[in-house]
């Protein structure tokens, strides 16, 4: 399984629904709130060139946000993404 790693901020409803369907579909994932992390932010921003959360990594590569895995689960990618 690879190791997936969430970045979210508080409050973001893209990043409680994106934790709820990561969880709805059982992909273990660890939890980054940089929400009064400005150098997190900062670092993140330079990894992945966005600034909105959440922001979700696969074996530290970029995956993209909540729009990008929702895709991922209507067109059935999900589990190819994650390896699940």
């Amino acid at each position: 399984m690879p190791n997936v790693v969430m970045y979210s901020s508080s409050p973001c409803p893209y990043c409680s629904q994106a934790k709820a369907l990561l969880n709805a579909r059982e992909i273990p994932f660890k939890e980054i709130n940089l929400s009064m992390d400005a150098e997190g932010r900062a670092a993140l921003n330079e990894k992945t060139g966005m600034m909105t959360f959440p922001q979700i990594l696969v074996d530290d590569q970029p995956v993209g946000g909540f729009q990008e895995l929702i895709a991922a689960d209507q067109n059935g990618k999900l589990n190819e993404l994650f390896g699940a």
